[in-house]
């Protein structure tokens, strides 16, 4: 893994991948690594104008680029059945999915079904969609799930007692929350696939940091321009950088299922990919099987695959 790039991506002809929140930031730059070395791309994203302006950057010059853009609001659990429903209906096969989309630190709002917006958007909808998936991705190619987190997952928790916020809402807070979410999710989902003798590898990943518009898009106020104007210019690697871990998990030959993936630098905040080690407490199988029952209940969507 020794300072691993994109150029070291290998071949992927005749393979699909689903990438949510692609068209900006690090959904955007995995994209386009991923369908210049010859993968069909799905960009799952909220706003399809947007998906558009991004196939057109990535197809610049490379008119046999296979891309195509779908709808997805990650946040409203009727947009992420359709999406899946759609997938379904078109015959599309599915060889890994990267579930990347995020919104930081935002002030506190509810998703259409009534659920904290960051730990909608952030976990309960990639919860769902990857369930929705799952049996497409049963059957792919070197099939895969990499779910995209923070470092910031570290030191956080559920809060099974006040899960939107409704007592004590801080952005940040709820922020680590879904990160939290993300890791314990699919650290469990890795141990029921394996436990059932499926083909399909849930992995982990996170950017360390990075400069993406995730910090002007979600907070507000002094947050926002101390993120923006000062963190972002004196810490943070570009997007290319940070896309790294995320790329190496969904492509490259012998990664295993629960490995989790950051950059190589110092606190992990920079640098190339490397395996890394989550939160002890996002490993407790307990606290995961709690998350997992929860999401079950709130998104109506249950895994074929069995119990760790």
């Amino acid at each position: 893994m020794s300072k691993w790039t994109a150029t070291r991506i290998p071949d992927l002809s005749g393979r699909t991948f689903v990438v949510t929140g692609a068209n900006s930031g690090l959904g955007l730059t995995t994209t386009k690594e991923l369908a210049h070395r010859g993968a069909h791309v799905v960009l799952a994203v909220r706003d399809e104008t947007k998906g558009r302006r991004a196939v057109a950057e990535i197809s610049d010059g490379r008119p046999g680029a296979r891309l195509e853009v779908r709808r997805l609001d990650l946040a409203d659990l009727d947009s992420v059945k359709a999406f899946a429903e759609g997938v379904h209906a078109d015959g599309m096969p599915v060889d890994v999915l990267i579930n990347n989309a995020g919104l930081m630190a935002p002030p506190r709002g509810l998703s259409p079904q009534g659920h904290e917006r960051q730990f909608a958007g952030n976990h309960l909808g990639h919860f769902a969609l990857t369930g929705l998936l799952l049996d497409l991705l049963q059957d792919g190619r070197d099939p895969r799930v990499v779910t995209v987190t923070s470092d910031l997952h570290r030191g956080a928790r559920i809060h099974f007692d006040d899960l939107t916020g409704a007592r004590r809402y801080t952005p940040m807070r709820f922020y680590r929350q879904s990160k939290f979410a993300n890791v314990a999710f699919a650290l469990e989902l890795a141990r029921r696939l394996r436990a059932a003798g499926s083909p399909v590898r849930s992995l982990l990943a996170h950017p360390g940091y990075t400069a993406t518009n995730l910090q002007s898009t979600g907070p507000t106020g002094l947050q926002r321009t101390m993120l923006t104007k000062i963190t972002n210019r004196l810490a943070a690697q570009d997007a290319a950088t940070g896309a790294l871990p995320q790329l190496y998990a969904a492509t490259a030959p012998g990664v295993e299922s629960g490995q989790f993936f950051g950059p190589d630098g110092f606190r992990e905040l920079r640098g190339h990919p490397k395996v890394v080690e989550p939160d002890p407490a996002a490993e407790d199988p307990e606290t995961a099987r709690r998350l997992w029952q929860l999401s079950e209940d709130l998104t109506g969507v249950r895994y074929a695959a069995g119990p760790s």
